[in-house]
């Protein structure tokens, strides 16, 4: 089969990111209300999650130093449901690798599945809190606000939804997304946090934001101190800010989407549900204004996934290779705790890439194959630099430019696409 050439491209946004992460960190903090009922020599819980947030060992430093300068005795607890394998260690692991473990923070990090029973919310759902956490003097948070891969509300992801699942750990993770399956994932989020902003021992956290980049572009302090609506409402306003800054795929249709790598610390769905315009449940394109996708290749897995394969059901076909790595064991945890069993389902799949494009180009309902459109991605995280067949070009975005004479696809000697054709965005550290 021929395929259309393409060309490099590259997609123009606002660049957000502060200019210094821990004096905007130290100020902010310093100017909210956050410590004023915290005595020196406390003992802050601050809860980290599993998501690839940019600079988040920078973040989590300084907010430790921060503590530390109060007079308080800070340590970190992994803040997050059923990830690393739903395991102590596991957990443990991954924030390890973003490079937050005691001997980079200077603090213990405690990592444990024990909870504490809080109460019950008006629905009946039992909920829960990190043991460690719940023995400290109170709680901390970070946590990025932004989208949801599973829903669309006022309250999404972000300090709410952490204090809600991630301090619930693996058994509380569970029995909520149990109710949420009939509730509804916002409105349990709003009761289960609720229930554990009852406890007390939550002091606020800071809200990550992030731009079109993957850039830090907002550390917002926010305090429990005025009650649970002001945080509730200083959250909302947060996430409608930050859906506004959303990259999205470069045109309005796409026949095939080519993703480098999923992975949890992509996204909770592997791929980032929003931007591929897929729902967890097997929708396809239920999201609008959102690019429309007709097919999804998926290539592998993230190295910082644990073979973690959710996500693997969002694709129509996938390489050999991501199937083949896939560790069952997290997959399932995570896809079962969640109760969306149709983000693992297994896709057609194919030993090559060539392969696999030859297979799926002929089902998006165009006879000649050479107006096949296609995009190119790393992952659904960095869509700055990204590939398109030039027979999309006349479609593309304003912010949509090429940067490249068009060439040719290339397979090497196995029928497999250069590794390197789309370069990963350097960590952004400014």
């Amino acid at each position: 089969m021929n395929f259309p050439r393409f060309v490099h491209a590259e997609q123009s946004f606002p660049n957000r990111a502060i200019p210094n992460i821990e004096d905007h960190i130290r100020q902010e903090l310093g100017a909210s209300d956050i410590t004023m009922h915290v005595p020196k020599g406390a003992r802050i819980a601050i809860g980290v999650g599993s998501r690839g947030i940019a600079n988040i060992a920078r973040i989590t430093k300084a907010t430790v130093n921060f503590w530390k300068e109060q007079g308080a005795h800070p340590f970190i607890i992994p803040a997050m449901g059923s990830h690393g394998a739903a395991t102590a260690e596991g957990q443990s692991d991954v924030l390890a690798h973003y490079g937050i473990h005691e001997a980079t923070m200077g603090v213990p990090v405690v990592s444990s599945l024990d909870v504490v029973p809080i109460g019950k919310t008006p629905e009946g759902i039992e909920t829960f809190m990190d043991k460690a956490a719940f023995d400290s003097d109170g709680v901390f948070l970070l946590a990025r606000v932004k989208w949801h891969t599973d829903f669309m509300g006022s309250l999404e992801s972000g300090l709410f939804k952490m204090m809600a699942i991630g301090l619930g750990k693996f058994a509380g993770a569970q029995r909520y997304h149990t109710y949420a399956y009939r509730l509804g994932l916002e409105k349990m989020i709003r009761s289960v946090g609720a229930s554990i902003f009852s406890s007390g021992k939550i002091l606020g956290g800071l809200a990550i934001q992030e731009g079109a980049f993957h850039e830090t572009a907002g550390l917002t302090a926010v305090s429990t101190g005025q009650g649970l609506a002001s945080m509730i409402a200083q959250e909302e306003e947060i996430l409608r800010k930050v859906k506004s800054w959303m990259a999205k795929l470069p045109a309005p249709e796409i026949d095939i989407l080519i993703v480098d790598e999923i992975g949890k610390n992509i996204s909770g769905a592997g791929m980032d549900t929003k931007v591929i315009n897929r729902g967890v449940q097997g929708q396809t394109n239920p999201w609008p204004d959102t690019p429309f996708i007709h097919r999804v290749y998926a290539r592998g897995l993230s190295a910082l996934t644990y073979n973690s394969a959710v996500g693997l059901g969002l694709a129509d076909v996938v390489h050999d290779r991501l199937v083949t790595n896939v560790d069952w064991k997290p997959t399932y945890i995570n896809s079962l705790t969640a109760s969306t069993p149709a983000a693992i389902r297994t896709p057609i799949h194919y030993p090559t890439d060539r392969e696999a494009l030859e297979a799926i180009a002929p089902t998006v309902g165009k006879l000649n194959l050479s107006d096949v459109t296609y995009c190119r991605i790393v992952n659904t995280m960095e869509l700055v630099n990204l590939q398109v067949s030039e027979n999309l070009l006349p479609s593309v975005y304003p912010n949509v430019k090429a940067t490249s004479e068009p060439f040719e696809l290339s397979f090497d000697s196995h029928g497999n696409l250069p590794e390197s054709v789309v370069a990963h965005l350097e960590e952004v550290t400014h």
